[in-house]
């Protein structure tokens, strides 16, 4: 088979759609994923001669489509995922980026890592178990992510013979569950991936269900309003100055937009030191824009001289971000070594790495119950908590959930220079 193709103009233009597949083990994840690239023609005839092959050597009768994001020689020979696998695919409706993320809870950090840009989660849950422990940790991490909107796949309906009371028990019990979590947008339908029903294809063994099949639910969810487009947020990432002759006098301020739009003339303010300017021009590879917007790489010259460096931000002076040295999280813990209070670490908030110390753990939040555990609690791996860290330089923050670039940072063991935290502004 051959894949769908269109001009590089027309895919251009497309709404990226940006999600994450969750689930425990054995839900069906890699599978799922297989199915919509196999079923919309999104993989090429030696890649799926590559997997057929691969499954007839691994014995199975039917191909396994998992195969095609399951990369890792650990994945293939024990049947889980166990990094994030990131897969590209397009539609003649929309462009498509997966992260299949893993489903064991010692990976809930990877899980973490590949959910935290994403528009959409498609939570997997096994139509014979139903809602278990995983179900319930994932659905609290795409609440804790803010990821706008949440598709309930309950798979494997082949065999629970296909039985509308079986899918239905299971949705109230995640709606449920999910009623107390900050979950916008949830969605649920009845597939089976290894058979392909309700995945591209509308499936006749459900007539009971009438809503839409999950691809046509990917390509037509309304995303345009995910991205903050009124408040201007420009982390500064780099000074371009030229020195040459022809661009003797050349001040541009490079990075990419993290929030709002920007255009020439426009008034501004420089974040932390309060300083005020106008926009002169808004260049980019393409040449000079009339406007940009998020996530466009832009670089901005100014009307003023103004010392303006990395880690500073240019931003709306009518909506300003808070600019403080001490900021309320919550943490998702990915080292093996557990949180320190009093710890100190480096914290990176969008081009800005300073030094900052672990001031307060205020609780660790239990998943299964979502009861906060205050009796000076230990946060190990994968632990969730919420947490005041105190900075050595102010940074310019929000709320996550009104700009998740500016409203999030990663903390960093100063020793091993390894990521030891996510975090999210509350």
């Amino acid at each position: 088979m051959e894949p769908q193709t269109v001009d590089n103009e027309t895919y251009m233009n497309w709404e990226l759609l940006r999600f994450t597949t969750a689930g425990s083990v054995d839900d069906g994840k890699s599978t799922l994923i297989g199915r919509l690239l196999y079923d919309s023609k999104a993989i090429f005839e030696d890649q799926y001669e590559a997997i057929e092959h691969s499954s007839r050597a691994r014995g199975e009768e039917q191909v396994n489509l998992a195969l095609l994001t399951d990369g890792l020689r650990a994945e293939r020979e024990q049947g889980i995922t166990i990094d994030v696998a990131y897969r590209y695919f397009a539609t003649p409706r929309r462009k498509f980026i997966i992260a299949d993320t893993p489903g064991h809870i010692q990976y809930t950090r990877n899980m973490v890592t590949g959910a935290s840009t994403a528009n959409l989660a498609l939570i997997l849950v096994d139509a014979r178990k139903g809602v278990i422990e995983q179900t319930c940790r994932h659905a609290v991490i795409a609440s804790l992510l803010k990821i706008p909107h949440v598709v309930l796949c309950v798979n494997k309906m082949d065999l629970v013979d296909y039985r509308q009371e079986t899918f239905e028990a299971i949705r109230k019990r995640f709606e449920e569950f999910t009623a107390e979590l900050d979950l916008q947008d949830i969605h649920a339908i009845p597939i089976s991936a290894l058979q392909g029903d309700n995945v591209v294809d509308r499936s006749a063994r459900m007539p009971w269900y009438q809503g839409p099949t999950l691809l046509y639910l990917l390509e037509t969810i309304h995303i345009a309003g995910d991205q903050n487009h009124l408040e201007l947020r420009f982390p500064v990432q780099y000074v371009i100055r030229p020195q040459s002759q022809a661009y003797h006098d050349f001040r541009g301020y490079a990075g990419r937009i993290a929030g709002g739009q920007v255009q020439p003339g426009q008034e501004v303010r420089i974040l932390p030191t309060g300083l005020s300017s106008r926009v002169r021009t808004v260049e980019s590879y393409e040449g000079a824009q009339e406007v940009a917007g998020p996530p466009q790489s832009v670089a901005l010259t100014l009307e003023d001289d103004i010392d303006i460096g990395r880690g500073d931000m240019i931003v709306d002076p009518l909506n300003e971000p808070e600019v403080t040295r001490e900021v309320d999280a919550m943490l998702c813990w990915f080292s093996e070594k557990p949180l320190q209070k009093g710890g100190r670490y480096l914290l990176q908030h969008t081009t800005r790495t300073t030094q900052a110390v672990l001031k307060e753990v205020h609780y660790k939040l239990n998943i299964n119950t979502l009861e906060k555990e205050t009796d000076e609690p230990q946060v190990r791996m994968n632990d969730i908590a919420s947490i005041t860290v105190r900075t050595a330089q102010p940074i310019c923050v929000d709320k996550y959930r009104r700009n998740r670039q500016t409203g999030s940072f990663i903390l960093i063991d100063e020793a091993t220079n390894g990521t030891v935290a996510a975090c999210m502004i509350g």
